[in-house]
């Protein structure tokens, strides 16, 4: 189901199948919280910029328009029309995001809707049925995120409850796996380690986890929460090692085109951030010459792409003064347009790592482009 192709020190090009197609990896998921891109992107549209994996949110699907409406209508792949992988997070992150709206108990966590107030309750088993009738192809075990603030005492009751809560996500799973109204009865469980930036509770949780075989993946979570990035790397190198060898590594909310290279460089190959779509809605853009604000007065004639190197829908139709003009005007197609580019870069980044990584010279990608892409656009 995964296998790894070449490395190079701990970056790792890899394979893996699902019942919805392959993934090939590193892979950055497109994220789509409400089943759908911020910014008016299509499924069609993300065909068209080469996205691999869609990931939407568990808790905001169960909240509207409910997942048992979605099981109604088939699953996500047919509720959204997208025939590719699609991973759901757990609604464990609102755990933390939601701070002001719930409450953790051992059973799971009570929560008031954003929405409406209204009281709902999701444990693991809660979470695993969500998820079943979403009909994901990934799902991701429920967990807590505690605050990168929190106290060790803390932190330590919360990593042993979530791993309390992982044999409890394998064991629903199963279970749901096996019924016969289940529209995917191959879907995977990823588990999430957790532990703030107190390292040794990072290993000892990894070496808890990692002994449970179900999991056809593990992620590192609560991270890029405020802490800083040389923490967050830190840690990374920390955790990698008691990482199983023969599963996906995969990264929660992170991050900057830096961050997923040096990610890669620790050995990480699955990454998902909002940051591409929010920044593009306001105007912030990525490009292989570094971080563009296309609203500058600069760019009110300029007739050249976004990026002269790149092959989006954006750049190949239109001026960056067109976009500018579109941005200002506070007309929608500017966002739209933008958020496709911004996309269409992270996507085409990964492909390139992967190219780099195929060839043998994946430190001479990251050599040159760390740096360069986290730099102001001077072009």
């Amino acid at each position: 189901m995964y296998k790894i192709l070449k490395m190079e020190g701990r970056a790792k090009r890899a394979h893996m199948e699902t019942v919805h197609g392959n993934i090939e990896t590193p892979v950055f998921m497109n994220v789509g919280t409400a089943a759908a891109i911020k910014g008016a992107v299509s499924t069609e549209d993300l065909q068209q910029i080469g996205t691999q994996v869609e990931l939407s949110n568990t808790y905001h699907l169960h909240v509207r328009p409910g997942d048992e409406v979605v099981k109604k209508m088939g699953g996500l792949h047919k509720f959204m029309v997208w025939d590719k992988p699609i991973l759901t997070d757990s609604g464990g992150f609102q755990v933390f995001s939601l701070a002001g709206l719930r409450k953790i108990k051992e059973e799971g966590v009570y929560f008031h809707s954003h929405v409406d107030g209204r009281k709902i309750f999701m444990g693991p088993e809660e979470s695993m049925q969500i998820q079943s009738n979403l009909a994901s192809t990934i799902a991701m075990a429920f967990d807590e995120c505690p605050s990168s603030v929190a106290d060790r005492r803390y932190v330590q009751n919360s990593v042993d409850r979530t791993a309390r809560w992982l044999q409890r996500c394998k064991d629903k799973m199963q279970e749901l796996n096996q019924r016969e109204d289940t529209i995917n009865k191959h879907q995977l469980l990823f588990g999430i380690n957790q532990g703030c930036t107190y390292e040794d509770l990072r290993i000892e949780h990894m070496k808890r986890i990692r002994e449970m075989e179900y999991c056809s993946g593990f992620a590192i979570g609560g991270l890029a929460v405020g802490e800083p990035t040389e923490v967050m790397y830190n840690i990374i190198e920390k955790v990698e090692p008691f990482m199983p060898k023969d599963k996906p590594r995969y990264l929660m909310g992170v991050g900057t085109p830096t961050n997923i290279i040096e990610a890669v460089y620790r050995g990480v190959d699955f990454f998902d951030c909002v940051m591409p779509s929010r920044n593009a809605r306001h105007g912030t853009l990525f490009t292989w010459n570094g971080i563009m604000h296309i609203t500058n007065k600069r760019y009110e004639t300029d007739p050249r792409p976004i990026d002269e190197h790149c092959d989006c829908p954006a750049c190949r139709n239109h001026s960056r003064a067109y976009i500018r003009h579109l941005f200002k005007s506070e007309e929608q197609l500017g966002g739209r347009l933008a958020v496709m580019h911004n996309l269409y870069f992270y996507n085409t980044l990964t492909e390139k790592i992967r190219e780099a990584l195929d060839e043998g010279r994946f430190e001479q990608f990251r050599n040159q482009y760390s740096s360069l892409l986290a730099s102001k656009c001077e072009d």
